[in-house]
């Protein structure tokens, strides 16, 4: 029985193409006149209004985050697009998913595309929806193991790591096609800092005008692409059930409830439409600005080898960072630069202009392995004259953090923005992290928004999260003994200036682990 499950598997991952590839779907758009929608009309207007600019406004908040989906869903009239890396089974995720069923009961068309690499045990719930006539899942590049036992699917990743190690990291919600929300957060309670075991500093920003629609063409090349499996072709997927919704409040509000502590009643706040309604209304104003979509495109791997025609969004990435007069500031979870990002910062650095990094320290990170790559560059980096902060997993001051000084409490803080600031007149926002994984593995979405103001909210956002009671500030000394340059962590604990001479973390364990791990030659997997 074990060894036909594991060939079959075998066999399944073998080929070139993923499971359900023959499965019938039919091409779809999106909503062809949202100028005929109540949303599509008055952005349409402000729009005009604001010499054809879109309207942006910044979310850092990560119970804010929550709330602007939620509103936004339950405002939708004709169609919903939603397109995620993540999408858990947990009170978030749960939050999410009533909000979408009651959408559809609405009679919203509701399309959600999401990756199958990091599914786990739960995130099957989504599935249900599928069942309902007015909403239509896919998912991207799936696994032909349908289980969640790590030993299988990692028995057909080794068969077909090549297709399977391609994964969509894109992060995107479209409301009829004139208001969206894009940027790094996945759906889960980590990404809404509201788990008191694991909360994430993210940022998005909110979307109304224009470029609404430039990022449904993008959503819409992804759901038409090859590798956007329908998900009655890969699972059995049930019926939903609104037995669990009473008086209008659903189960899965009651279910996160209990996260709240008596501080914060969800339902409530999702009741009251802010900060959503605020940001509609003008009393949350939106900054006015042009700004550009940047993509992969569903095939990225075909492109980047010359056998497909279509879009990189690292080259319009690094062509920002290269025009770069004075100042480059850099926000993101993983830094492990290839070769010409690397000599971006280098020849900045020759021009005089000033480069600033923030990223996860070793008691901040979620990931270890990427941790140890990152940590092969930092002498070279500080050499240069790069500035570097590490984030701490324990805030000293929360504010800029985007979560409540008693969750900040746990200790359990880490960073997953990832967020560029170019010269303070303009920004990126969107998924891609500074490493080789975004770079070649991984499909991302983002915009370069030119915006002096946005810009400068941003660099607040910096300062925030790297003063030291928030951050280790790098430096190299001298160890003395002819034993070259030594990193120092600088950081303020108590009021109380603090330099660290062997790197912070959790244990010697994970110290000793992130110190082996960095020998490995990885790089280019992370």
């Amino acid at each position: 029985m074990i060894f036909s499950a594991i060939l079959m598997i075998v066999l399944a991952g073998c080929s070139s193409n993923p499971p359900g590839a023959d499965y019938p779907k039919m091409v779809s758009s999106a909503l062809a006149h949202p100028e005929q929608t109540r949303l599509g009309d008055q952005f349409a207007s402000a729009s005009k209004a604001h010499d054809d600019y879109s309207g942006f406004r910044i979310i850092t908040s990560g119970t804010d985050a929550l709330l602007v989906r939620v509103q936004m869903i339950d405002a939708a009239e004709r169609t919903l697009d939603l397109q995620y890396f993540i999408f858990r089974g947990d009170e978030t995720g749960r939050l999410v998913t009533e909000a979408l069923l009651r959408a559809a009961d609405r009679g919203v068309r509701v399309r959600l595309l999401i990756d199958d690499g990091d599914t786990v045990r739960g995130d099957e719930q989504v599935m249900a929806l599928g069942a309902h006539s007015k909403v239509e899942i896919r998912v991207f590049n799936p696994f032909a193991y349908r289980g969640h036992l790590t030993l299988w699917r990692a028995i057909e990743f080794l068969f077909n790591s090549s297709r399977l190690d391609y994964r969509m990291h894109n992060k995107l919600l479209v409301v009829d096609n004139s208001i969206a929300i894009i940027g790094g957060r996945n759906i889960g309670n980590q990404y809404f800092q509201i788990d008191p075991a694991s909360q994430f500093a993210d940022d998005d920003v909110f979307v109304a005008g224009p470029v609404a629609g430039r990022l449904s063409a993008t959503f819409d090349e992804f759901w038409n692409s090859r590798l956007a499996i329908p998900a009655a072709g890969i699972s059995r997927m049930p019926r939903p059930t609104t037995a669990s919704r009473t008086n209008g409040q659903s189960h899965a509000v009651d279910q996160l409830l209990p996260l709240k502590k008596g501080e914060t009643d969800y339902a409530s706040k999702i009741a009251s439409g802010e900060p959503y309604a605020g940001m509609i209304s003008g009393h949350l104003p939106l900054v006015w600005a042009a700004a550009s979509v940047i993509s992969d495109s569903p095939e990225k791997k075909g492109v980047e080898t010359g056998a497909l025609r279509g879009r990189l969004m690292s080259r319009p990435l690094i062509d920002a960072a290269n025009s770069v007069q004075a100042e480059l500031l850099i926000i993101t979870p993983y830094f492990i630069p290839t070769n010409e990002e690397l000599k971006v910062l280098q020849d900045l650095r020759v021009r005089n202009a000033r480069v600033q990094l923030i990223t996860n320290s070793l008691k901040s990170t979620s990931d270890i392995v990427a941790q140890a790559a990152y940590s092969n560059y930092r002498e070279g980096l500080l050499k240069s004259g790069i500035d570097i902060y590490e984030i701490r997993a324990l805030l000293g001051n929360t504010r800029g953090s985007g979560q409540t000084a008693r969750i900040s409490r746990y200790g359990n803080f880490g960073l997953h923005a990832k967020l560029f600031v170019f010269d303070r007149k303009k920004i990126f926002v969107g998924s891609m992290n500074y490493d080789h994984r975004s770079k070649r593995l991984n499909t991302e979405i983002g915009l370069i928004i030119d915006s002096a103001e946005l810009a400068q909210q941003t660099v607040i956002r910096f300062d925030a999260m790297s003063q030291p009671a928030n951050s280790y500030a790098l430096a190299l000394r001298s160890s003395g003994g002819g034993r070259g340059p030594q990193i120092v962590w600088h950081t303020e604990e108590n009021g109380t200036g603090v330099d660290y001479f062997q790197e912070p973390a959790r244990s010697g364990w994970q110290r000793l682990k992130r110190k082996m791990l960095s020998t490995l030659p990885i790089d280019r997997e992370l």
